[in-house]
């Protein structure tokens, strides 16, 4: 049977439940009921968005991250900030070798010494495999972080901005801080239905050798996805956890209660937060 030809969703209140393909399109950004033209071809306008998202995909992976801008951005919040890039020298060794990206450039430890802060929760921004998602909603969580942090008695360190950085760079930029953990807030792979995915690790007693199964993670932060007020009450729940428990990954639950989801505006059927996979997925941020 073949499926309905593609057009926008229909007008009006998505219905109590799916009667057609195309009814699930008010439910999903997915590609699901882009119809059929010959035996086998996407109509004309579905295949021109699969292209273009697909560009978009890639522009994002290989787009640098505007470090002036994105300390502007901080400064106009109030947050001062530090910049410090790996041992990647440059977009295309990032990408081959992920191991640079996991190592802090000797060069940057002065700048990292002049503002330690041991005990504090510091911050680390890196561009990882989108810079478009740092810049787009880092800036704005980093503030709503910071504040929640001070309303609950827990000093926050300083902020720190990577070049060419993925996940594990935190645990060296977190250690020659001395803070007493470190959040990471860092792009994600883009998919084909989004390119500015934003993902935040969480490490207690950040130190080099440090692994995926010691991380907390949330994912999907953007507006269409986990939005930043429900992941900033995410993340300071489990902040406040990993300083009270002194631990972080698989020993870590997210164990927020509803209650306290509700009452920050979660959506308690989204599902935000896991421990960080014990191994990466291939060509993720880590």
């Amino acid at each position: 049977m073949s499926a309905p030809p593609a057009g926008p969703p229909p007008a009006g209140p998505p219905p109590a439940g799916p009667r057609l393909w195309r009814d699930l399109r008010h439910f999903t950004a997915a590609r699901v009921a882009l119809g059929r033209v010959g035996a086998a071809g996407l109509p004309t306008p579905a295949h021109l968005a699969f292209q273009a998202a697909h560009a978009a995909a890639r522009d994002a992976v290989h787009a640098a991250l505007d470090g002036p801008a994105l300390a502007a951005d901080l400064a106009a919040r109030g947050i001062a900030s530090v910049t410090v890039r790996s041992l990647a020298p440059d977009r295309r060794s990032y990408l081959l070798r992920p191991d640079l990206g996991r190592m802090l450039d000797p060069a940057c430890l002065p700048a990292l010494d002049a503002v330690r802060a041991p005990g504090s929760v510091a911050f680390l921004l890196a561009d990882g495999l989108s810079a478009l998602a740092v810049a787009r909603h880092a800036p704005a969580l980093t503030a709503a972080l910071i504040a929640g942090l001070g309303r609950a008695g827990i000093a926050a360190g300083p902020v720190v901005l990577a070049h060419q950085g993925r996940v594990a760079l935190g645990d060296k930029v977190g250690a020659a801080l001395g803070a007493a953990a470190i959040v990471v807030l860092i792009g994600e792979r883009p998919g084909l239905s989004t390119a500015d995915s934003l993902g935040a690790y969480l490490t207690w007693a950040p130190q080099p050798g440090r692994n995926d199964a010691e991380r907390n993670c949330v994912s999907n932060i953007r507006p269409e996805g986990l939005d930043l007020p429900d992941a900033a009450a995410k993340l300071l729940w489990l902040i406040a956890a990993m300083c009270e428990r002194r631990i972080s990954g698989v020993g870590l639950k997210d164990e927020q209660p509803m209650a306290a989801r509700l009452a920050a505006g979660g959506h308690p059927e989204k599902p935000a937060s896991r421990a960080a996979d014990a191994f990466p997925r291939i060509g993720d941020s880590r």
